[in-house]
């Protein structure tokens, strides 16, 4: 489910790379005319400005960097960002002259996956944050979407691969299929004790003493052994922020790094994939695990489907790249771009632009 941390998986394509506010927010503001924004680069005589550049490198800093790094990476960034808005400008414009269309329901249901961890207060601040209005953020749902039909039908439509290529791929990195170890694939239900602000559960629910933690916890255990659906409840009701949007997914964990949540572990040994322990508590919370896979030591042969289905993948998403790479080059072959930042950069032998 799309998130506001998250938009997309593209490391090519702005709309389908950066968080999702910071995405839609250019397009929004790129329609506003004021003349007195410095104008970055131009695409068919579409300006790019850079306070968007400028809101974009912001966004990336994480908290372990700093504005004041050197001038010299700052503006090396700065540079992929515009380039990125270049290429985002020309795939939005070619998207119309391919004849990809976009139904108002499919932009309803964006716009709903989007609003539904948010309460309405919530949903307007985050707006208001950005400086948007809800036309304005569904308008950028809308050309975000166009850009995913334009690569699923432009690019990703066209790649496929061969039993040939995944056996070759296999003998390449047979050891990578050796497991070491047992590894676990889990996902979990937790609930804390304790109150926690930046709770994003889709009910809004957290347990604040430890009395309101046994009750919850009790309480979903008895809707898991009524039937009702694991990942449903961990996205409503799990206070683990990092795995409560994925359904309580935790991806595969190795034997060895459980050996500090002995309980955890042991729970594991009698359970089958597919299965849900009991209630487990320890100095974290409350837990309720679900197995959903088991990779046991040993060498995986080609032959076992999962093998073949992530090579095949892996082997996928690498043609993917280079096609999409070479596809978005083709198309900036025939705009007419004008890279301001660059030139300037150029003319000032490396400088950073002035104010």
């Amino acid at each position: 489910m799309p998130d506001w941390n998250g938009f997309g998986r593209s490391n090519c394509l702005l709309a389908l790379a950066l968080p999702v506010w910071s995405v839609l927010w250019w397009g929004a503001c790129a329609h506003r005319a004021n003349p007195d924004r410095q104008i970055w680069a131009e695409v068919d005589g579409k300006p790019i400005f850079r306070d968007e550049v400028e809101r974009y490198y912001r966004s990336r800093l994480t908290s372990a960097s700093s504005e004041s790094g050197k001038e010299e990476q700052a503006l090396s960034l700065k540079l992929n960002i515009l380039n990125e808005l270049i290429n985002n400008q020309i795939l939005l414009a070619h998207a119309s002259r391919a004849g990809v269309n976009m139904s108002e329901a499919e932009v309803d249901k964006r716009m709903a996956d989007l609003r539904t961890p948010y309460s309405d207060e919530e949903f307007q601040k985050k707006l208001k944050d950005q400086g948007m209005t809800l036309n304005d953020l569904r308008q950028q749902v809308s050309d975000s979407l166009l850009v995913e039909k334009l690569i699923n039908k432009e690019v990703t439509s066209r790649v496929s691969v061969n039993d040939n290529e995944v056996a070759e791929y296999y003998e390449r990195n047979k050891a990578s299929f050796n497991v070491p170890e047992t590894q676990y694939h889990l996902a979990q239900i937790l609930v804390t004790p304790i109150p926690d602000p930046q709770l994003r559960n889709l009910a809004s629910d957290d347990a604040k003493t430890p009395a309101a933690a046994e009750r919850k916890i009790k309480a979903l255990f008895a809707r898991l052994r009524k039937g009702e659906d694991f990942d449903k409840l961990a996205q409503a009701y799990s206070e683990d922020p990092n795995t409560v949007s994925g359904g309580g997914d935790m991806g595969f964990i190795p034997a060895s790094a459980l050996a500090s949540q002995s309980k955890i572990l042991m729970a594991l040994q009698s359970l089958k994939v597919g299965q849900v322990s009991g209630i487990i508590r320890d100095s974290g919370g409350y837990h309720i695990v679900k197995i959903l896979g088991r990779e046991d030591a040993g060498q995986r042969p080609l032959s076992d489907p999962r093998v073949q289905n992530s090579i095949r993948q892996t082997l996928m998403n690498e043609k993917e790249q280079v096609l999409k790479t070479a596809y978005i080059e083709g198309l900036r072959d025939k705009a007419r771009v004008s890279n301001h930042l660059a030139a300037q950069i150029v003319e000032a032998a490396g400088s950073p632009p002035g104010p």
